[in-house]
């Protein structure tokens, strides 16, 4: 493959980073308008859009890092690592909550297949924020079930999927990131 389109260069390029290795500049309004237009091509069964991005940069970091920090004392951290929490709230540039709008009784589009154009979104996101030169890295875990921060980010019907977290990177990726090798997840099918 040596004639490799650059575009494909790029998105084999792409790797997750991330907040600690993440710096200024994070992206500015055009960037994240772009990264949210090419998350739109994402396959999307009859359009429904099952997804939010939401912003958080500037003084919501705090906010959002004093949320985190009680959110750790609820789930029964002690102080010093609630505080390890809040302060992984402030280390990206910019962080971007996932929401997702599933219509469980839709006609049409199974659940299963608006969670496909979810994931669909959220890549085509971190691709787009890479081919601007930004890194970044999806973040979910024990956060998004904690129904504070789910009050804070969603509203009815919706589910706090996660975080993206976007900045400059500021180190190379380590190496070997890949995770599975081609042959692993593609075959024929017989």
């Amino acid at each position: 493959m040596a004639d490799l389109p650059p575009s494909l260069a790029t998105l084999l390029s792409r790797h997750s980073l991330g907040g600690k290795h993440l710096g200024e500049p994070g992206p500015d309004d055009e960037a994240l308008r772009l990264m949210a237009e090419v998350a739109l091509r994402a396959p999307d069964h009859t359009g429904l859009v099952p997804f939010r991005f939401k912003v958080v940069r500037g003084a919501a970091r705090e906010r959002m890092a004093a949320l985190f920090e009680q959110a750790a004392l609820a789930a029964g951290k002690d102080a010093t690592e609630a505080r390890i929490d809040a302060e992984r709230a402030l280390r990206p540039p910019v962080t971007v909550a996932v929401v997702a709008r599933i219509d469980m009784g839709h006609p049409i589009v199974p659940a299963h297949e608006q969670w496909a154009a979810v994931g669909g979104a959220i890549a085509n996101f971190l691709n787009a924020a890479h081919a601007l030169g930004f890194a970044g890295k999806m973040l979910s875990g024990h956060k998004v079930r904690q129904p504070a921060i789910q009050a804070a980010f969603c509203e009815a019907g919706e589910t706090l999927v996660g975080w993206i977290s976007l900045g400059t990177p500021v180190r190379e990726p380590a190496p070997g990131h890949a995770k599975a090798g081609v042959g692993e997840v593609l075959s024929e099918w017989r």
